[in-house]
């Protein structure tokens, strides 16, 4: 899967001179689970953590001195880790894939079973533990989560809502948005910034007329990966602005004083 390009921009309170100083003031134990990708685990290291994956699955970025169990992550959730990062597979728990459910046409204990795990990953014996799914049926067996977020919020040019679950840390604040390209009624494309008007530059429609769509989306809305065996593990992928995100602020708020309210988040055109 070909990732949007993620181009690096911090707000004021994210200073380079800051992370550094996290690595001689403290290390996080950090365990992100159900993650063969690295992605997430990558992000933590590369700020001093002692961060490792677990997945059923082998991780995609190995090499020298990469720490990641394969199987079961149960086994390894009383080993004195300080945060939980979790991506529980969200085939039974997603409402993209409910209808199966609902309709007869899957066993309804799948889902009850993932949600039994959502709840084992969240009642872990850890102080810090963000769980991450797509909009679901956590949010209406379990509980709401505390945020949803989008790659778009991130300096990604996609868009997946993202719902996060959090215990003991802060929300995640947005650090640069990508601006959609807008698909008018009339089909015409363009972008809202640069048109500077209030709606199409071709037809003449308000832009409440459009559609916003980024570069993982057809104009229609869809996902633009087409069917294939590895689909369903690339979309579930984190991206990496919303993975430097959660290793960049919760660095500082775990291991620092610095401030986190810091500036306001860039802006980036998709063209």
């Amino acid at each position: 899967m070909n990732q949007p390009t993620h181009e690096t921009e911090t707000r004021g309170a994210f200073a380079y001179n800051d992370l550094l100083e996290h690595k001689t003031k403290r290390s996080l134990k950090v365990l992100v689970a159900c993650e063969y990708s690295g992605i997430v685990r990558d992000a933590f290291a590369a700020r001093g953590h002692d961060a490792w994956s677990c997945d059923l699955l082998p991780t995609e970025r190995d090499g020298f001195g990469v720490k990641h169990y394969k199987g079961d992550v149960t086994n390894h959730l009383r080993e004195g880790w300080d945060m939980l990062i979790a991506h529980p597979p969200c085939t039974y728990l997603s409402s993209s894939g409910m209808h199966w459910t609902t309709r007869g046409l899957r066993d309804p204990k799948l889902t009850e079973d993932a949600l039994d795990f959502v709840r084992l990953l969240l009642g872990a014996n850890v102080h810090h533990i963000c769980l991450e799914n797509p909009v679901g049926c956590i949010s209406t067996r379990i509980r709401k989560p505390d945020q949803i977020i989008q790659p778009y919020q991130f300096g990604e040019d996609a868009s997946k809502a993202t719902c996060l679950w959090l215990k003991n840390l802060p929300l995640l604040t947005a650090t640069q948005f990508v601006l959609p390209r807008q698909v008018c009624e009339c089909g015409e494309i363009y972008i809202a910034q640069y048109a500077n008007i209030s709606g199409c530059p071709y037809c003449g429609r308000p832009v409440k007329k459009s559609k916003s769509r980024w570069a993982n989306q057809t104009n229609s809305g869809q996902n633009k990966l087409a069917p294939s065996e590895t689909r369903g593990l690339d979309r579930a992928k984190t991206y990496v602005g919303i993975a430097e995100a959660m290793a960049d602020q919760w660095t500082l708020a775990l291991c620092s004083n610095v401030d986190l309210r810091g500036g306001e988040p860039k802006t980036k055109n998709n063209q």
